[in-house]
């Protein structure tokens, strides 16, 4: 019987797993199909506390996991499949490996993975010209243009942030009026550094001889021509899907999207010694530190919770 199994091995997972592993209860993480989550995507974070020359995003997850294995976690490469609480109040982790663990408690850390328009080189140019963070990656296209695919709040927050780095922001939308809230919309259109570009979708993203992006080409829907933009970066803005699919019949609540409810400020989820932490459950920020604040409380809670298991 494990005390903690902990699925996903992003920040949160991690700093749950340095928090879970310095109380002694030897967590178990289990990595999922992406070690390290999103961040091994990224190059350069400048914003993670404690790194004033910047770290590179898989440095960052690699300190992280050798800080957690220091206090004895323990890693296997295994994607869950199901968790089943089972009547004795144990839960039982299925992997696609064909493993099972019963274990006291488990902390979902799993992510929200961006959406992409599906083009061919899409993902080899993840970090290199295109990204869906803003605030993670605006400060590094300083006086150049950019674009944001996406017509809803978050495209219009991203594009409007993005005016106090880049020289121009094109606001690539596949309608002729945004979805956004009107005060959102509005505060973007009136924003002279934001260029609306209405009725057009990215149908390719233009690489120079080093492989970074250099420009999107695009396909009006309206008048069916074909132009291109010069620019230096794609920021996609089109929503995330948090990654719960495993959930199904799990018990545990989810939002109209997909992302994990948590019973107020606590990571609890509605399933005694199921909790969450990190971009599955929080729709709002997204961001590596939020993340890890997030499996530190994960880690606490849990740790109670066996702490009251056991009297």
């Amino acid at each position: 019987m494990e005390n903690v199994i902990i699925i996903g091995t992003g920040c949160a997972g991690w700093t749950a797993a340095i928090y879970t592993g310095r109380a002694n209860l030897s967590p178990l993480i289990l990595s999922g199909d992406q070690p390290g989550g999103q961040l091994t995507t990224t190059t350069e974070v400048e914003n993670f506390p404690g790194f004033p020359e910047g770290v590179m995003g898989p440095d960052l997850m690699m300190k992280m996991q050798q800080q957690a294995e220091k206090f004895g976690a323990r890693i296997e490469y295994d994607l869950v499949e199901s968790i089943t609480r089972q009547e004795n109040g144990s839960i039982q982790v299925r992997t696609n490996s064909g493993s099972e663990y019963l274990t006291r408690t488990v902390i979902i850390a799993t992510g929200a993975s961006p959406r992409h328009l599906g083009l061919p080189n899409e993902k080899s140019l993840i970090g290199r010209g295109l990204t869906s963070c803003a605030t993670c990656d605006g400060a590094f296209y300083r006086n150049v243009p950019v674009a944001v695919l996406g017509g809803g709040d978050s495209a219009c927050e991203e594009a409007t942030f993005l005016t106090r780095f880049a020289s121009k922001v094109y606001l690539i939308h596949r309608r002729d009026e945004l979805r956004a809230s009107k005060i959102m919309a509005d505060r973007a259109l009136a924003n002279p550094k934001i260029e609306p570009v209405w009725n057009s979708e990215v149908q390719e993203y233009i690489v120079d001889a080093e492989g970074d992006v250099c420009g999107v080409r695009i396909f009006n829907r309206v008048s069916n021509e074909v132009s291109t933009l010069d620019l230096k970066c794609v920021f996609v803005a089109i929503g995330h899907d948090p990654n719960t699919g495993f959930l199904t019949g799990s018990g545990v609540a989810l939002d109209s999207d997909g992302y994990v409810l948590l019973d107020g400020v606590s990571s609890r989820t509605n399933v005694p010694g199921i909790f969450s932490a990190g971009d599955v459950a929080d729709r709002s920020y997204r961001q590596a530190i939020t993340a890890a604040g997030s499996g530190c409380k994960a880690a606490i809670d849990a740790e109670h919770y066996i702490a009251d298991l056991e009297g």
